[in-house]
This record gives structure tokens, C-alpha cells and sequence, in this order.
């Protein structure tokens, strides 16, 4: 039979902080809840005697509370929701006993944050609540947990009451399978995040526990969580106020020489941070790279997110996976455990695809599906609401340049909203292409999910000059704004720091003036200086604005039916 072992600090002897030792004693109830259902005991008889043994990983990644089935956009068939891969995951653990293998199921983060409005406008509980149901037990923090700050992450872990009403999201979820009937509060999720280089500020320690350890028929196996150092140039710089991040490689290692003390030999690591790669093997490509051959070659298995790919493959000898994005689907790891040495002797992995159109995903988990049906019903008076009609598709494809229809309509729906002379919007803001057809404030929703409002400011030509500048100055890969009440072009040949010439650019159509203030609109994160645009921090004047998914509610609802958006090349290069 075997046992479940609770997380452990990252220092034992100093003892953890009481939010966190409450959390590892619900960890040890529902520990002994999953010994007693025989989440890992070896389903055969004769077990013991064999000196292998079996465990599966079912390994989610950036699910970003995709609840719903939705139709998939490259063949029209319906992929992904939550009941559905509830079904595939119950299929894929019922092969594995079968085979005489354990089973646990795991994450590399983003499990919340850009949602679709069934989940974000409940602030993600459903989400935490379906996963819990689902009978996740480890995930790592992905950049997007801090969206809405630390405090609100704490939340959904530990449970409690959501911040007053007037935030741009409903007070809470109404399913009272989600409350504590003591509280009538958020109950918190029964799965546990693992962050070992997030380091709170006030403690020192970690935010949450850096490893757990799971006995599987009496073999210690580790699982270590981190997240991509470089959350706080992703996230809006409240989101991550109190913590810093801490090298990947670096932390990782210095845990394996922890649990190495313990007697663990098996190590996986859950890290939010990815690649390219296939589905089939062969050559992965990306930052995941360097992170993994500077790991310890102890750590046998790599469960990857951030970059919403399918792959599998090998790096430095050790087994990486990634598994898409928006519950489309999952990695099948088997791993076969020496008894003897307590090493992973063999290791494997499949990439599933959650389609909803055959079995098991045709009759999805119905637990889950009514967890998602009382959300949908919650929301559905706003979701439903009507706002206009699409002519075609408006998507977020740019051109050579770097402009993209549906960024010139955000953009342009911003700048009326604040009656500025310029709009600038972050293209990693825009997480959805708008389809043909009716739309609606669900649509609109799911291309804004983040509750960013919007703030008008005043730059001079000089800052402005600078701020396109930065679409290239320490960023990972060019982040082109989008823009309105703008025209520029840009020189791809020359340095980063040198590539707009002032000259190039016109703003009202009249010739840009480096030492003249300009009215500008952006969103809440770019204010903050989010994705490295930081010379936003230096604007003047400030009002703050609406939430941004309203001023876009707002323009198109004044908008001809059908609406018809195309670049018109207010982005050019020279």
C-alpha cells in the first residue's frame, strides 16, 4: 500500500509560517483520504515481490481556467473543458492501474489567470474548484497566478473571503460546493502550489512549500515547483509586490541536494517555463534549454508550461514535457522506479489531445460538467449579452511591420474611450481573435480577461520616441504595441535603441514634437511599466479610466452591424 507524505518546508528545523502549516495539515487529511480510496496503492497482488514499480504522471499545463468546451480552430472539432478532460484523465488512470501502475496528476502553472468570463469573472474560484475535484495534487505557480496579487493567490490556495465588491469582477461564486459553510467564503483548493524561487519578502522563506515528497509503495518520489525568473517583467508590478524571483537552475539544484539528504532519487520538477518542440520527440528548442542542462542529473522528469506547445523529448537526459494550453490537453508520463535504489530506471511520455467528439471526452465527468454549468448559469445574463456583429474574423496576426487588426481596434476603442491623442496597447493583452458573427460580451471578455482599467496620461514626444524604442530594449522577443492616433515606421536594420527615427513619426497626422505633450492612453499593467515599458511610469497628468473590456463594449456597440477592422498601416518598417 502506499503512502502519502506531506509537503515539507524548505526548512524543516525553522518551521513554517501558520498559513502554511495549516495548508500541509489539510494536506496530511486529504493524504490519508487518497491512502484510504487508493489513489496510489498497487491495484495487484504480488506487488511487493517485484522489483519495479509503476507511476503515472497525468501533467496539465496553462489550463487558464478553460472550463468550457470550445470549438478547436484549425479542424472545428470541439476540444478541451474541464469535464472532458476530467474523462480522459479517469480513462488514462484506469489504464494505468490496469497495468498495475500508481497514478498522480500534476501541473506547471497558469492555471487561472486569462481566463474565459465563466472563471475570471468569479475571480477563478470555479476553476480552483474544478481542479480539486479533479484530483490535482502538485502544481507549480505560472507568472499568471500573481495577476491579481499575491494576497489574492494566498486566497485561492488557504481560502477566504474575495475584497469588496466594485474590482470589475463578481463578489464570489455562488456554487456552495465552492463556500465554507463556516465562512460562506471561498474554501481554498484541496491541490498544493509548489514555489521554490518565490521567496516572500517579509519571511524570507518561500511563498508557498518549494517541494512535496510522495511515497509510491514505500520509494520517496520529490516533485520541486518553480516559476520563470522573469514573472515581474510579465506581470503588472503590483502583482508581484512582496516576492522576488529566484534563478530556476540554481533553486532547483540546491532542493535535489535537499531531498538527495532525504534518501529521494526520484525527482520530477514542475517549472513554468517552455519551449518548441514535437509531439513525437526529437530536438526541443527555447529557454526551457539552458534551465534543463543545468540541472542536476538527478532530476529524472521535467514537466514544462508558459509557451502553450505539445512536446516531448530529452534534454540533458532528462524527460521534458509540455502539453498545449486552455485544457486541449495533457502529458501521460509512466515512470518505472527501481525498489532497490529508489531511481527511475525507464521513462516515457504521450501528448493527448482532449477532443470532445469521441470517447472518453463525448461523455464528459458529470460532477464536473454541473460545476461548470452553475458558473455558466451565474454569468450567462452578462456573457450573453449582445454587442455587435463581426463582418469576418478580427484577429491579432500582425503584419511584417508588426500591426494587427484586431490591436488597431482595441486601440482605437481605448483612445475614445479617454479622448486622447494616442492609444497604446500590449499585444500580449489580446489573448483571443474575435470570430465572424454575432458578439458577444463573453467574446469581448475573453479578449480582455485580465480587469485592467484604463489610465490617461501625458508623454512628451521625446518619451514617446522611447517608449517605441522599448518594444525591442530587454525583451525576450520584439513586443510590438498597438496603436491609435499614431503613425511611425521603423528601421529592422538598425541597433536596438536606434530603430525609430522621430522624423517617422506623426501623430494626428501632423509631424511628431520631441519637446510637445501628448494625451496617451494605456492600460493599468503598461502604467505600471509591465512588459518593460517603463518610461510609461514617468507619465504625468494621470486619470484613471474604465476597465478596458468596457470601453470596448462601449465602441463597438456604436459600430455599423456588421463591423468591418483591417490594418491600415499606422505601423510600417523602412
Amino acid at each position: 500500500m502506499s503512502q502519502h507524505a506531506a509537503p515539507r518546508s524548505a526548512h524543516p528545523g525553522q518551521g513554517p509560517a501558520k498559513p502554511l502549516g495549516a495548508a500541509l495539515g489539510a494536506l496530511a487529511t486529504l493524504a490519508l483520504l487518497a491512502q484510504a480510496l487508493g489513489v496510489l496503492a498497487a491495484p495487484a497482488a504480488g506487488r511487493a515481490q517485484e522489483d519495479a514499480i509503476r507511476l503515472q504522471l497525468l501533467a496539465v499545463n496553462d489550463f487558464h481556467g478553460a472550463l468550457e468546451t470550445v470549438p478547436r480552430t484549425s479542424d472545428g472539432r470541439p476540444v478541451g473543458g474541464a469535464a472532458v478532460m476530467a474523462a480522459y484523465l479517469d480513462q488514462r488512470e484506469a489504464q494505468a492501474a490496469a497495468e498495475g501502475a500508481a497514478s498522480l496528476r500534476v501541473g506547471a502553472g497558469d492555471l487561472i489567470g486569462a481566463s474565459p468570463l465563466v472563471s475570471g469573472l468569479l475571480r477563478d474560484e470555479p476553476t480552483i474548484l474544478a481542479l480539486s475535484q479533479m484530483r490535482l495534487r502538485y502544481s507549480s505557480v505560472g507568472n499568471h497566478e500573481f495577476d491579481k496579487g499575491v494576497a489574492e493567490l494566498r486566497r485561492l490556495q488557504y481560502g477566504g473571503c474575495a475584497p469588496p465588491k466594485g474590482t470589475g469582477f463578481f463578489q464570489s461564486s455562488a456554487d456552495p460546493a465552492a463556500l465554507d459553510p463556516a465562512t460562506g467564503c471561498f474554501r481554498g483548493a484541496t491541490f498544493q502550489y509548489l514555489a521554490a524561487n518565490v521567496i516572500d519578502d517579509a519571511t524570507g522563506e518561500p511563498l508557498f512549500p518549494p517541494y512535496a515528497v510522495e511515497q509510491v509503495e514505500g520509494v520517496p518520489v520529490g516533485f520541486i515547483g518553480v516559476v520563470l525568473k522573469e514573472t515581474p517583467a510579465i506581470v503588472v508590478p503590483s502583482g508581484v509586490a512582496g516576492v522576488r524571483f529566484l534563478d530556476e537552475a540554481a533553486t532547483i539544484n540546491r532542493y535535489v541536494a535537499e531531498l538527495r539528504q532525504q534518501g529521494v532519487r526520484a525527482i520530477v520538477v514542475l517549472i513554468h517555463q517552455g519551449g518548441q518542440g514535437a509531439r513525437d520527440g526529437g530536438a526541443i528548442r527555447g529557454a526551457i534549454v539552458p534551465i534543463v542542462e543545468a540541472l542536476d542529473p538527478e532530476v529524472d522528469v521535467v514537466v514544462s508550461g508558459h509557451t502553450h506547445q505539445f512536446y516531448q523529448g530529452t534534454i540533458a537526459g532528462k524527460l521534458v514535457t509540455q502539453a498545449g494550453s486552455y485544457s486541449q490537453g495533457f502529458a501521460d508520463v509512466r515512470l518505472t522506479l527501481d525498489r532497490a535504489t529508489g531511481d527511475v530506471a525507464a521513462k516515457r511520455a504521450e501528448i493527448v489531445d482532449t477532443l470532445a467528439d469521441e470517447p472518453p471526452g463525448n461523455a464528459p465527468d458529470p460532477a464536473i460538467g454541473a460545476l461548470v454549468a452553475s458558473g455558466a448559469a451565474q454569468t450567462a445574463p452578462l456573457a450573453n449579452r449582445l454587442i455587435g456583429q463581426a463582418a469576418a474574423n478580427v484577429t491579432r496576426s500582425q503584419t511584417p511591420a508588426g500591426e494587427s487588426a484586431l490591436g488597431d481596434l482595441v486601440a482605437d476603442a481605448q483612445r475614445a474611450a479617454m479622448g486622447t491623442q494616442v492609444a497604446f496597447m500590449n499585444p500580449g493583452g489580446l489573448r483571443t481573435d474575435l470570430r465572424a458573427g454575432p458578439v458577444t460580451y463573453a467574446d469581448l471578455f475573453a479578449v480582455q480577461p485580465f480587469g485592467n482599467s484604463l489610465v490617461r496620461m501625458e508623454l512628451s514626444g521625446a518619451q514617446i520616441v522611447q517608449l517605441l524604442e522599448q518594444q525591442w530594449i530587454d525583451q525576450p522577443a520584439p513586443r510590438m504595441l498597438q496603436v491609435s492616433g499614431i503613425a511611425y515606421a521603423w528601421q529592422p536594420e538598425r541597433p536596438v535603441g536606434q530603430r525609430v527615427d522621430p522624423a517617422d513619426v506623426r501623430i494626428g497626422g501632423q509631424p511628431l514634437a520631441l519637446d510637445q505633450a501628448y494625451s496617451v492612453v494605456v492600460n493599468s499593467f503598461l502604467a505600471e511599466g509591465g512588459d518593460n515599458f517603463t518610461v510609461l511610469r514617468d507619465g504625468t497628468a494621470r486619470v484613471g479610466g474604465p476597465p478596458d473590456v468596457d470601453a470596448l463594449v462601449d465602441y463597438l456597440a456604436r459600430l455599423p452591424r456588421p463591423f468591418s477592422a483591417a490594418t491600415d498601416g499606422r505601423i510600417q518598417t523602412r
